[in-house]
């Protein structure tokens, strides 16, 4: 099977230490991501080739994840607890992890429900004690595994009937079925392992495709429903981190990449590194599920 090729370019005046967490609030036209160690919540705007940032949100000492209602409200994973952004008004939601505790909120995604899916990272060498957990409207929980070491991308495919979740440490993405009605979800199985970086972040196209962010490689790959890989985004940024489809026709490729981790050697060489960059891969992207509402606090 051939392989295609692209190459990203830079697309932000800005850099960040780990950007991360892109999606496509299609209602407002505008792009939001997250500076993780900034604990940083940012608005951008599609300008020609560029991402323009337009406004900044502080929330917490670290920043996960943020989905959108269809109202617009944010919905942030700060280090331990969430938070909900109303008209530009921060209102504390509930702890999802033990303050002071060796761990904090990473990547996450709305379901086809719009429930929040959330996973969490150790912050010391400790393996295999990590969960992705889904939280509902009134801030129920429920643990969908409890055995990972860094829980990072989460994506739908299509019919929103599997979902694909990513352990970047053992370098697994994971497969299951999915049951938005009833919240119900079939075995888990291994889909995908990588052994030449990290999988990090990932969406699917309108195909069926993943399109998955590699940690230390530089790359974003395409791979089919089955796991073969068709196609490779070269990026001039080695700590690539996630990925999402934006825009009007959700026809452009959005890269979020890191400095975090690269030496002062390695920063010389790619001196584009922490920036956002977009890629025309000539595929479609999937609406984002927009999150539920802000029943949480």
């Amino acid at each position: 099977m051939a392989t295609d090729q692209w190459q990203a370019a830079v697309a932000s005046a800005d850099g960040y230490e780990l950007g991360e967490g892109p999606l496509w609030d299609a209602p407002r036209g505008r792009i939001l991501w997250v500076d993780v160690n900034a604990g940083t919540v940012h608005e951008g705007r599609l300008d020609g080739d560029q991402v323009v940032r337009t406004r900044s949100h502080r929330i917490d000492r670290t920043v996960g994840a943020v989905v959108c209602s269809p109202a617009g409200d944010l919905l942030v994973a700060g280090a331990h607890a969430l938070t909900v952004v109303l008209s530009g008004e921060h209102r504390a939601g509930p702890a999802v992890v033990a303050s002071g505790s060796r761990r904090r909120l990473n990547d996450g995604t709305c379901d086809p429900a719009g429930n929040l899916l959330i996973g969490t990272l150790a912050l010391d060498d400790s393996r295999g004690g990590e969960s992705l957990l889904r939280i509902e409207r009134d801030a129920t929980v429920t643990v969908l595994d409890d055995d990972l070491t860094l829980s990072n991308g989460l994506a739908f495919d299509p019919a929103g009937t599997t979902l694909y979740s990513v352990d970047s440490v053992p370098g697994v993405v994971w497969a299951r079925s999915y049951d938005a009605a009833t919240g119900a979800t079939g075995p888990r199985r291994e889909w995908l392992r990588i052994t030449d970086g990290l999988p990090d972040g990932l969406c699917a196209d309108a195909e069926g495709h993943l399109w998955i962010a590699i940690w230390g490689a530089g790359q974003v790959r395409r791979y089919t429903p089955d796991a073969r890989l068709a196609g490779v985004v070269e990026v001039p940024a080695p700590h690539t981190t996630s990925v999402a489809f934006v825009g009007d026709d959700l026809d452009r490729l959005l890269i979020t990449t890191a400095t975090a981790g690269l030496d002062a050697e390695v920063l010389t060489a790619y001196p584009s590194s922490g920036r956002l960059f977009l890629a025309d891969v000539g595929v479609s992207g999937l609406p984002v599920t927009a999150w539920a509402g802000p029943a949480v606090v």
